[in-house]
């Protein structure tokens, strides 16, 4: 343990071979990093610009691409500083704020991806109601709590947390999550129970949600013409392909806590990479691609000279 001014810190080793490739490193995440601010901020900008766009389905992509920025910009300076330092440290407050960012962000997006099957599920299967459903009164709620309803169920085990006695001080990772109570002397029984709750009501019953949203709309759609069969996979597809994708990494997260000890440094640092490299830039480019309007503005923006 090194203490500094009452501050424990903790040593992240999930970093591989720093010190030949440092520089290599720090380009490439610094690009990354860039990257996802530009390509997330271009369609929300876009999204905000445009009043066509002012829809609840391009607001709710605008609220989960603004999530992968707060996300990457709560880890990317730290990671950044830490490919550069010969010592990779962290204090113990600051690992509990990352932790309830990766979850609380995390939580959002599955929620955000939930409320996006409810705005299509209304959509194609209650068209008739589709207005007085959604109003905007409805979507700032569904957005409020999307935010807020993860942030305050993760505040209390970090709030326990923070007080706890800590046995280790040292992290298998380059940013801290649920391995965090691997520092603790004591495994609390009732973190486990309350983490366990929170899976449950932030991760499984939204995607459950989605799953029955869509496959209330596919058979739906598939008793309908073919027009509107096609519409409905146009808008639904991607919200599919991100929630699967997100889906998975999270499975991961979970796992990692349970079968630490099994995963090889390299595998866990792939991994992680996933998390904060890949993700962040999957969501832009799949809404940029498959959502017919957004691509159109996007397309107007980088090729004037085209139309379409």
């Amino acid at each position: 343990m090194d203490q500094k001014l009452n501050i424990t810190y903790i040593t992240l080793d999930g970093y591989v071979e720093l010190d030949k490739y440092r520089f290599v490193y720090f380009v490439i995440m610094f690009t990354a990093y860039i990257l996802i601010i530009c390509f997330n901020s271009t369609i929300v900008c876009l999204i905000v610009i445009h009043k066509n766009l002012h829809e609840p389905m391009y607001i709710f992509i605008a609220a989960l691409l603004m999530n992968s920025v707060l996300y990457s910009t709560a880890f990317y300076p730290k990671i950044l500083f830490d490919v550069l330092s010969e010592k990779q440290i962290i204090s113990y407050s600051a690992c509990l704020f990352q932790w309830f960012i990766t979850y609380s962000l995390g939580g959002s997006e599955f929620l955000l991806l939930a409320a996006m099957s409810y705005d299509r599920y209304v959509s194609i299967c209650k068209p008739l109601q589709y207005a007085t459903i959604m109003t905007k009164t409805n979507i700032c709620i569904l957005l409020v709590v999307a935010w807020i309803l993860p942030a305050g169920q993760f505040a209390v085990p970090i709030g326990l947390s923070a007080d706890t006695k800590l046995c280790k001080y040292y992290f298998k990772g380059i940013f801290c999550n649920s391995t965090v109570y691997k520092l603790h002397c004591e495994i609390s029984a009732v973190l486990n129970i309350y983490g366990l709750i929170c899976l449950i009501n932030i991760l499984f019953l939204p995607v459950l949600f989605v799953l029955f949203t869509y496959i209330r709309i596919f058979i739906i759609t598939y008793r309908s013409g073919r027009e509107v069969r096609r519409k409905a996979a146009q808008t639904c597809l991607p919200h599919l392909i991100v929630l699967f994708n997100f889906s998975c990494l999270t499975t991961f997260d979970v796992l990692l806590l349970q079968l630490e000890n099994d995963f090889p440094t390299i595998v866990r640092l792939i991994m992680t990479l996933q998390v904060i490299v890949y993700h962040p830039l999957f969501n832009p480019v799949i809404y940029g691609l498959k959502m017919t309007e957004i691509y159109k503005r996007l397309n107007r923006l980088f090729c004037p000279g085209k139309r379409g």
